[in-house]
């Protein structure tokens, strides 16, 4: 036999769980502070420049040829 669901019930709790995969992102987007925010950029900054720093080959600039 089938289950017999509350229709009220179910779209509350549809409704509960999307706000909370709706704060879960708010929390990971505007939770920290903006201490954090900005050593977070300027470390994922420094990584970016080392990496660019260690290419190898031919980069097509002018005035770059080896």
């Amino acid at each position: 036999m089938a289950e017999i669901v509350n229709l009220r019930q179910a779209r509350k709790r549809a409704a509960r769980t999307g706000r909370e995969e709706l704060a879960d992102a708010n929390r990971i987007a505007f939770g920290l502070p903006k201490a954090l925010k900005t050593k977070a950029r300027s470390e994922t900054a420094r990584a970016e420049a080392r990496l660019d720093g260690m290419k190898r080959g031919v980069t097509g600039e002018a005035g770059d040829e080896r």
